[in-house]
């Protein structure tokens, strides 16, 4: 039997918590097809997620290295966000995943209408 940590440090589950949030993977995609984008530029792509949770989502991207903000010094400031290099590594896994909800998002809509 495999043992995933349940009491300790375990990647998997640290990894799975952050990136199956309801946002990130949405950001990552979005920062991957645009390059670099402004935060209003990312909200207008994501128009159904909030400013509030947006923020939320890019500093936690941030925080965990697949996300660079740069802060430039003007008037108003302007902020901009790209994949970092460990972000651009996870990429490839996460269009596997995409690649693999549109090839079965209709059969998973039909099992979803027979309940």
């Amino acid at each position: 039997m495999k043992d995933f940590h349940p009491n300790g440090n375990c990647p998997i589950r640290d990894v799975i918590s952050r990136l199956g949030d309801k946002w990130s993977i949405l950001v990552l995609i979005t920062l991957n097809a645009n390059g670099m984008m402004r935060f209003s530029d990312i909200h207008r792509s994501i128009a159904d997620v909030s400013q509030r949770m947006l923020t939320v989502t890019l500093r936690s991207l941030e925080s965990d290295g697949l996300v660079a903000r740069k802060v430039y010094a003007e008037v108003p400031p302007r902020v901009e966000y790209q994949l970092t290099e460990v972000g651009y590594s996870l990429i490839p896994c996460i269009q596997n995943l995409v690649d693999w909800a549109m090839q079965n998002m209709p059969a998973i809509l039909d099992n979803r209408k027979a309940e």
